[in-house]
């Protein structure tokens, strides 16, 4: 799901294979992991985002979410 960023694709790629190497390590499967990247994705809406912002912000992820699931 990466777009044009400041983060190399370097940086892109090694936290996002932890972060995958983290819920195979667990054995998390897939109900598990959506469980997990969900609250993980609130917490960080909550805790990095202005409260004026957040629901914005949660329909633009939602939003490229599904774009990237469609094919």
């Amino acid at each position: 799901m990466p777009q044009n960023s400041r983060y190399t694709n370097a940086e892109f790629e090694t936290l996002m294979n932890k972060v995958i190497l983290t819920l195979e390590e667990n054995d998390a499967g897939r109900d598990l992991s959506l469980m997990v990247l969900g609250n993980v994705i609130t917490h960080i809406l909550q805790t990095q985002v202005n409260p004026d912002k957040r629901e914005a912000m949660a329909d633009q992820f939602a939003n490229v979410l599904k774009k990237s699931v469609q094919g």
